[in-house]
């Protein structure tokens, strides 16, 4: 066997430059791993990959993808932590290992930082070669399915409200675009530290499911425009403790207006634009923090996936669609028609 089937992006565009080939599958290194791809999940960075972002080089052609699931196929001479047959998640990030971050346990921060699907070949295909380091074992409990549908939005997610947002119970914690994957993440971590979560989406049947994962308040922003007067009605005038901020343009000033004295706003994305309008004195005088957040660490994966096998953090899947289907699943992101991960099967 030395093809596979793959979908890559050689030019940047809509949805109709996604291409599905048969292409080689490369060498096993002495450190690598082989793996047959049982599922692959869907982010809002496969959209971006695909679009082209100014001023970032996208290595092209591209295979799409970062969180895969699967089945160890072979394994590089080296490898003894990894066997043939062993069912395994990713972990959706390499780095370079040695720089001062790497030793620190902040990967995320080294410069050689690469997600698969971003700066290398991901998952839109049936077999893929990752470094063995990447492989961890499938939680038992987790289809191949669901275990895809977790690795990127629950890292992401985890970085913002625990690591960098430092999330307690009692706090606050408006989660912007709850039926995406990172927002869905979202409110099970701020649930699971006992804070008191506001979720926002754009329909009221996205909001019916945002309270089944535990938002004790809703609102929709597309009814209504000024939703931030709102949280602060719900806070007794207090405000937001955090906002959990990752659309940008059209939400900021909203996330900053509802935002507590001493409170922070933490942005891991801006899906609707990126020129956002910030009234500097709402930043001093409120004493209030923006901090930027991108993945988190490696071992937050572990922590991630241990979670998931005690059954406190569940992936949340909209739907399951065939590979040879990526330029519909991309239309359906695009319009945000989703609640939780599309799945894609190889």
């Amino acid at each position: 066997m030395d093809k596979r089937i793959a979908v890559r992006v050689h030019e940047h565009g809509g949805p109709e430059v996604l291409k599905m080939e048969e292409i080689d599958i490369p060498e096993i290194g002495p450190n690598d791993v082989l793996v047959e791809i049982k599922a692959v999940g869907m982010n809002h960075m496969d959209l971006w990959m695909r679009q082209g972002i100014p001023g970032f080089k996208i290595p092209l052609p591209l295979i799409l993808g970062c969180d895969t699931s699967g089945v160890v196929k072979e394994v590089g001479s080296a490898v003894e932590h990894v066997k043939p047959g062993m069912e395994y998640v990713l972990s959706p990030a390499t780095s370079c290992g040695v720089c001062e971050h790497c030793v620190a346990g902040r990967q995320n921060l080294c410069k050689d930082y690469k997600i698969f699907g971003e700066s290398r070949d991901g998952g839109y295909t049936n077999y893929q070669v990752y470094p063995a380091i990447n492989i961890l074992p499938k939680p038992e409990n987790l289809s191949f399915e669901e275990a895809a549908a977790m690795p990127l939005v629950f890292l992401t997610a985890w970085q913002m409200l625990v690591t960098k947002g430092k999330v307690k119970a009692g706090d606050f914690v408006v989660i912007h675009a709850a039926g995406s994957g990172v927002g869905s993440a979202g409110i099970q971590i701020a649930k699971m530290h006992h804070a008191i979560v506001i979720a926002t989406a754009g329909s009221d049947e996205k909001l019916e499911k945002a309270r089944e994962l535990g938002a004790d308040f809703t609102l929709n922003y597309s009814k209504n425009p000024e939703w931030w007067k709102e949280i602060r009605k719900i806070t007794a005038k207090k405000g937001a403790d955090i906002v959990f901020e990752h659309i940008g343009e059209s939400t900021f000033e909203g996330s900053l207006n509802c935002l507590a004295k001493g409170g922070k706003i933490v942005v891991c994305g801006a899906t609707s634009g990126y020129d956002v309008k910030i009234d500097l004195r709402k930043v001093f005088f409120k004493n209030v923090e923006i901090l930027g957040s991108t993945m988190a660490n490696f071992s937050t994966v572990i922590e991630i996936l241990k979670l998931a096998k005690m059954g406190i953090l569940k992936p949340v899947i909209d739907r399951i669609m065939p590979l040879s289907e990526a330029i519909e699943a991309h239309k359906i992101m695009e319009n945000r028609a989703q609640f939780g991960k599309i799945i894609l099967i190889p």
